[in-house]
């Protein structure tokens, strides 16, 4: 059989360089087998790792029911764990299109900007309370925004108990698996068991059925009072969403939807934007171009800010250089294909490596530098850069995403005099199922800028 060349050594030794050093993994891959590669697994046809621009083109353009999505079982049964049956990342076929339809009008482009004064607001309250010329980690300011983003945004709620409970469990039950140690429990089911008493497992499970609980009476409490029509955050509108035949979301597909949605834009909005603070404190060109732009703008006129040209471009150069998630969703084959010339088996399941594809020297000339002057100089297609995903099962949530990406940077940028705290490099780490700065990454504020108007909690 036709199969393109790889690593051919112990699936456990590449599993664990996987988890603890992925980056690098893939870098060697791609020197060593070239931009399509083959990874043997025990009883199944190949997984293969695409990093072709023209091989994902036709991937992600083709007929969306030649594949199954989610992996194989024991990746389907954990994403089933983690988000719930009914999340758009686990639905094939018509019940995927019904479902992605109803979805995407409340995070559409004109829908999603009427957040912006909300998002303004959140990052102007959480900045109130930095203490000046201290060195603090940037983590956590930027998981305080994002997490009350998410909670009024998605979830419409800002304040009582349900808000309290939601916004204290959410961190805790990211951390539980966000260092490369507790990523273990990812990848190796047998280490998701109660079997010691206070086991990282047993504590994520705790507060996930905590967690869901918060949000099953959250969608039955929000129904009771449907008849509200000046609710705009997006669980109202996905309760009133209503398909051609005046069918709406099930409690439990507006649970799944809600828990993918925490579980999968929490994390990655949060690295998106720590990887552009480091950047752009890091090479003071691109810090002074970005203050020079900024401040061409009118500050309250976020929908401008929003549309700023090179502020875009920092934002799509920090998820270019470091993707917060490192390939898009496992596609995999029904029937036998030829792909680029090799054939494969039913069964063979495709993963578009977003990080090679973002590495390819040929379309991004010193791939390991940060440059966002190539995103003014050349418009890339959807299969040379997709951080969110591509085809079918692009990210619904890009959109809110980049619009938070870019107005907490403004925001900060435009009002704080920055530094980072010293100059050693930041490493890419994997952070659960992503990739995110390391800890150690800390800024100074040295003082406010003219606009700003001092408050001190």
């Amino acid at each position: 059989m036709n199969l393109p060349n790889g690593p051919r050594y112990s699936r456990f030794v590449r599993l664990l360089k996987f988890i603890f050093k992925p980056l690098e993994y893939l870098d060697e891959t791609y020197q060593r087998y070239g931009d399509i590669v083959s990874i043997e697994r025990k009883n199944s046809p190949p997984l293969i790792y695409l990093a072709n621009p023209q091989a994902i083109n036709r991937i992600f353009s083709a007929d969306p029911g030649l594949f199954e999505y989610g992996g194989n079982v024991r990746a389907k049964s954990l994403m089933t764990y983690l988000w719930g049956s009914n999340s758009l990342m686990l639905l094939d076929g018509a019940s995927h299109r019904q479902v992605r339809k109803l979805l995407m009008p409340p995070f559409h482009h004109g829908n999603v900007n009427k957040y912006s004064q909300l998002i303004d607001n959140i990052t102007d309250r959480v900045t109130n309370n930095w203490t000046l010329n201290k060195p603090m980690p940037v983590r956590p300011s930027i998981e305080e925004i994002t997490l009350q983003v998410i909670l009024q945004v998605v979830f419409g709620l800002e304040k009582g108990e349900r808000y309290d409970r939601l916004k204290k469990l959410i961190p805790s039950l990211l951390n539980t698996v966000s260092s490369p140690a507790s990523a273990l429990l990812i990848f190796f089911s047998n280490l998701r068991k109660d079997w010691i008493p206070f086991s990282p497992w047993k504590r994520f499970v705790k507060i996930k059925e905590e967690v869901k609980q918060l949000i099953y009476d959250e969608i039955i409490a929000r129904r009771k009072n449907s008849d509200n029509s000046d609710r705009t955050d997006i669980l109202s509108l996905l309760i009133s969403a209503k398909d051609e035949n005046g069918n709406g979301l099930s409690d439990d597909e507006l649970h799944d939807q809600l828990m993918t949605l925490l579980l999968v834009g929490y994390e990655t909005t949060v690295s998106g934007i720590c990887w552009a603070f480091y950047w752009i404190h890091s090479l003071p060109e691109v810090r002074q171009k970005l203050l020079e732009e900024l401040n061409t703008a009118d500050s309250k006129d976020l929908d401008k800010i929003a549309k700023l040209p090179y502020l875009t471009a920092v934002c799509q150069e920090s998820l270019r250089l470091y993707p917060v998630a490192i390939g898009a969703s496992v596609r995999t084959f029904k029937y036998p294909t030829n792909i680029m010339g090799y054939d494969l088996p039913a069964g063979t399941s495709l993963i578009a490596s977003i990080y090679l594809v973002h590495q390819r020297e040929d379309l991004y000339p010193q791939p390991k530098c940060f440059i966002p002057e190539r995103f003014l100089q050349r418009q890339y297609t959807p299969y040379e850069y997709f951080p969110f995903g591509g085809g079918n099962r692009r990210c619904v949530g890009a959109a809110l995403a980049m619009l938070e990406m870019k107005l907490v940077i403004a925001n900060i940028v435009s009002n704080f005099e920055l530094e980072l705290s010293n100059e050693r490099p930041i490493a890419p780490v994997r952070r659960g199922l992503t990739i995110a700065p390391s800890p150690n990454l800390e800024i100074i504020a040295t003082g406010l800028r003219p606009q700003k108007t001092p408050v001190f909690a």
